[in-house]
């Protein structure tokens, strides 16, 4: 078995494209969070409110040939991408592009622009705005198969739309595939954009916050006075890299991924299961060979919902008792869906680097139905911890669990 290293982070939000930015937001308890006036339209909408990216534009130097196939999505995509080559000094190198480098990426859905094209064709039997690159905007696969073009990758392509499962999912898939031996370098992540569909996604299961004139003070995972999520957007990207093949380059490691765990519920599409959950963190402690102890810090899944708050904690405090400390996010930036698992991902790392980890916004009483934890509240607080787990959980029962070692 190989052991695979991170070299390179990135990513975009609404607080920020580099650590040291969000990070100052984070401290400072701003939250990226605001009301969507241009959603006033769509009347039969309940929520306002969203995490929306306003300062994202692509660099002058991409061209119009790349551009064309790519909607916001994969661009947040590649941007996250080009970024994290960059940080791992890769960016150029001809070694990512004869076959070393793979890919294992996703998104909830491809760019609504084009869904909402071909939905026109079909609702009034015109094909305006439809061309030869609308499919590729929109098909399930777009983020992984134009960050593969854009950067000339030909290692193995794993499309992983899965939800909110889709950025942990391609850091998962990616370091297995380094792990046992298929290649040694691939890119890993998960982008979303934003879209008034997905907020009514959650809207019709009365999900969603509806504290649309008070939007920084929402969402509230954990807490007693939530009353939903809220949607965000984004794109986060990982290098994964095989240990000896970073050591003979001499890149710079920020962390050591040891365990990854996933599974289904097999019961119910929307319902989480505490039992599955658990089971999802077990085996990414039994892939790292580590006992539940060895484990610092839980970065949360935390979407402020009533139903996956509750069974995430019972599940978290099942495995680990009432000393984890954990905390989510998603408090600060809304739910990125594709892009959170990678995210919150690069989020852990930072924070186990720096000992210097996040609290959860607006979390003033922790709900008691919640598994009783030790919830980071208020401000960040100084820890060291060697491994940090990081959970995420989707839609169709879909279950992951990564576990990063700090690198020395």
């Amino acid at each position: 078995m190989k052991r695979v290293v991170v070299t390179g982070m990135a990513g975009i939000t609404s607080l920020g494209s580099d650590w040291a930015s969000i990070e100052a937001n984070f401290s400072g308890n701003r939250s990226g969070i605001r009301r969507m006036d241009e959603w006033d339209r769509f009347t039969e909408l309940n929520t306002r409110l969203a995490g929306p990216i306003d300062d994202f534009a692509v660099p002058s130097y991409w061209t119009r040939k790349q551009l064309r196939s790519m909607g916001r999505v994969s661009r947040l995509a590649v941007g996250a991408a080009e970024q994290a080559l960059r940080d791992a000094g890769l960016l150029g190198d001809p070694i990512i592009r004869d076959g070393r480098m793979g890919v294992a990426c996703g998104s909830s859905t491809g760019s609504t622009d084009e869904i909402k094209a071909f939905g026109n064709m079909l609702l009034n039997s015109v094909a305006e705005g439809l061309n030869a690159n609308s499919y590729v905007r929109m098909m399930p696969h777009t983020t992984a198969a134009n960050i593969s073009i854009f950067f000339n990758l030909t290692g193995r392509l794993i499309p992983t739309s899965s939800a909110c499962t889709s950025g942990s999912q391609g850091v998962g898939y990616a370091y297995e595939a380094i792990k046992f031996g298929r290649l040694p370098l691939m890119l890993a992540g998960g982008a979303e954009e934003l879209c008034p569909t997905e907020a009514m996604v959650f809207d019709a299961l009365y999900a969603t916050s509806l504290k649309n004139d008070a939007p920084h003070t929402s969402p509230r995972p954990y807490d007693s006075g939530r009353d939903g999520l809220v949607i965000g957007e984004g794109g986060g990207m990982l290098v994964l890299e095989e240990l000896e093949h970073a050591l003979a380059r001499g890149a710079k490691i920020h962390a050591e991924v040891v365990g990854f765990g996933s599974n289904a519920d097999g019961v119910h599409t929307t319902r989480p299961e505490q039992v599955t959950m658990r089971r999802a963190m077990e085996l990414a402690l039994e892939d790292a060979g580590l006992p539940p102890e060895a484990i610092g810090y839980v970065n949360g899944h935390g979407t402020a919902t009533e139903q996956g708050d509750i069974a995430e904690t019972l599940a978290t405090q099942s495995l680990f008792g009432s000393r984890m400390p954990i905390s989510s996010q998603k408090s600060f930036l809304g739910h990125t869906l594709g892009a959170c698992g990678a995210l919150e991902s690069w989020f852990s790392i930072e924070m186990m680097n720096r000992d210097r980890y996040i609290h959860t916004l607006n979390l003033d009483e922790v709900d008691s139905r919640c598994g009783e934890l030790d919830y980071l509240r208020g401000e960040p607080r100084h820890m060291n911890h060697e491994f940090v787990m990081n959970n995420n959980f989707a839609f169709g029962g879909v279950n992951t669990s990564l576990i990063f070692r700090r690198w020395s």
